[in-house]
């Protein structure tokens, strides 16, 4: 599971990479939270542009958001396959969290990288675009905080996933070999 990221001015210099002219008024940064809204690069008549978008999709009966999809199973879901099918984003991060059993508050950064895309995709509400992060099982960097992360592209991979309406199938089903640094805690609860 992803639920929340981070942006930083690092990350404007990867979004550069698949964006061609960055509008950095449209750059949200700091911790991304469920609900906020984010800078996602998604396409706009054949081109990769940077838009804002709220993060979850409005869950069934009004029980919250639905902020991520199994990357497995995404186009088998009705509420998820068209999106997935022609409206695919890159959420441009940093870094993210992921929270172990005692709740601690642990950042997974790339190893050797400024920033990283996060493959999602994003529909139209009558509020507004809102969009999903991907998620596939854990590799091995982090695995021993949580069985989930985000389905991490590197920068070719990203541009097959925006463009490539064969490829982003195979991109699903893609296990994240990127390596992650796991750095320090934040205790977010105190104990009882």
């Amino acid at each position: 599971m992803c639920g929340r990221y981070y942006v930083d001015d690092e990350t404007a210099r990867e979004i550069e990479k698949i964006v061609r002219q960055l509008d950095r008024k449209l750059l949200i940064k700091g911790e991304i939270y469920p609900g906020q809204k984010a800078s996602v690069i998604a396409r706009k008549k054949g081109e990769a542009v940077l838009r804002q978008m709220e993060w979850g999709y409005p869950a069934p009966q009004n029980k919250g958001l639905v902020i991520n999809a199994r990357s497995e199973s995404a186009l088998q879901k009705r509420m998820f396959s068209e999106s997935v099918m022609n409206r695919r984003c890159l959420i441009p991060a940093g870094w993210f969290y992921e929270w172990d059993r005692d709740k601690n508050k642990i950042t997974f950064k790339p190893e050797g990288r400024q920033g990283m895309f996060l493959a999602g995709f994003w529909k139209y509400f009558s509020e507004g675009n809102r969009f999903i992060i991907l998620t596939t099982n854990a590799n091995a960097s982090v695995r021993s905080v949580h069985d989930r992360m985000p389905l991490i592209l590197d920068e070719e991979r990203s541009r097959a996933w925006l463009e490539d309406e064969k490829m982003y199938g195979q991109l699903l089903g893609l296990k994240p070999d990127i390596r992650l640094e796991k750095e320090g805690f934040m205790q977010e609860s105190l104990p009882l």
